[in-house]
């Protein structure tokens, strides 16, 4: 189980991005459910770790404008699990997105101090 806190009005959790000679960075990130991959970085985190470059992507942001973003591969450490993931480049605070969820149950009370927690589903036979 992955635990967070509603602060700001805003779902945080923490979790750690590794890079590929093993150096680790816990981060805070926002849950997005309107974000449909799985993680943004600022490039500046992105560099420190040493994130391989793998594409460019375009997607459409909130305010309906588009944008193109580079896109790297990285590690994280989700729910006690190593996973590869591609990470987006976005100069914002880091967010989690849908990719990154899926497979799990998203809870959150929506209110300051809330708890955040986020459980793996069974898997379907």
């Amino acid at each position: 189980m992955i635990a967070g806190v509603v602060q700001s009005d805003e779902a945080r959790i923490r979790l750690a991005v590794i890079g590929p000679q093993g150096q680790e960075r816990e981060i805070e990130a926002i849950i997005d459910t309107g974000y449909t991959a799985s993680l943004t970085l600022p490039p500046a985190l992105i560099h420190a770790l040493g994130l391989p470059w793998q594409s460019i992507n375009q997607g459409i942001l909130a305010d309906g404008s588009e944008c193109t973003f580079d896109v790297y591969v990285g590690r994280v450490n989700w729910d006690g699990k190593e996973r590869r993931i591609l990470v987006d480049e976005a100069d914002t605070d880091p967010l989690v997105g849908m990719a990154l969820l899926s497979g799990h149950e998203l809870k959150m009370q929506v209110r300051s101090r809330g708890k955040v927690t986020i459980k793996r589903l069974p898997s379907r036979q």
